[in-house]
């Protein structure tokens, strides 16, 4: 499939029920100096709920810069975003910044982990921002890491744990907020093979309970736990199959 598959969604349409993700022509270009990098050039997808998508792709394909738009790290140059039923596309930076905190949970390579606080603190983080009372900030944060097997290391700091753990914390506060979708970018990255089949196998598990989900990796080892695999080359879909067949 490439990107014209969605060419039926016409500007100011709104997507579907059950689509968290729908892009439309999402065109990122770069002032570089004296030249414009065309990052992305028309990237059409839509991700329903409940699917665990992987975003592939070679150095300077674009999967990062897609991450961002996806994510809503950054707006694109043209073209429309809707992420779970709100056009986000043409929102300001404060707008962005609230939809991250409700919509997305982010699982980045390095962990991000506040090195001084309990794994409980780390995963209450996003429930602090968000003006959740200490209680129920407690007892959400204790029901993610519970979900991510770490019931026995809510007070242990990231230097008592290990880097498997760290990022189950790391993947505990992504789901703390009942987000849309999980958005993780290279997840396993600073792990071994035997750990980073750990960490996609609670991924497997947070999928199959009905959380959407969608990994970048340059790692095809990665990728095959998804459902889906795009990818992306020069700006462009490349390839965007069901593991099983094409879709």
């Amino acid at each position: 499939m490439t990107s014209t598959q969605y060419s039926d969604f016409r500007t100011g349409e709104t997507p579907e029920a059950g689509t968290i993700i729908l892009t439309h022509k999402l065109v990122r270009e770069f002032q570089m100096g004296s030249e414009v990098v065309h990052a992305l050039q028309g990237v059409s997808i839509r991700i329903p709920e409940n699917e665990f998508t992987a975003i592939m792709g070679p150095s300077g394909s674009g999967k990062s810069t897609l991450m961002n738009l996806l994510g809503c790290l950054d707006s694109p140059t043209s073209g429309e975003y809707w992420l779970n039923g709100q056009k986000v596309s043409e929102l300001n930076d404060d707008q962005l910044a609230a939809i991250r905190n409700k919509e997305i949970g982010f699982v980045f390579q390095t962990f991000n982990l506040l090195p001084r606080a309990t794994a409980l603190h780390n995963v209450e983080l996003p429930l602090i921002y968000g003006g959740i009372r200490s209680q129920q900030r407690k007892e959400q944060a204790e029901s993610a890491l519970e979900s991510v097997g770490l019931s026995d290391r809510m007070e242990h700091k990231p230097s008592e744990l290990s880097g498997g753990q760290r990022q189950r914390v790391a993947i505990a506060r992504a789901l703390v907020n009942n987000p849309s979708m999980i958005l993780a970018d290279e997840p396993t990255g600073n792990l071994d093979s035997t750990t980073s089949q750990e960490i996609m196998d609670v991924f497997l598990s947070l999928h199959a309970s009905g959380q959407t989900i969608v990994v970048i990796t340059h790692e095809a080892d990665i990728a095959k736990h998804a459902q889906r695999q795009i990818h992306l080359r020069d700006g462009f879909i490349e390839k965007d199959f069901k593991v099983n067949g094409d879709i």
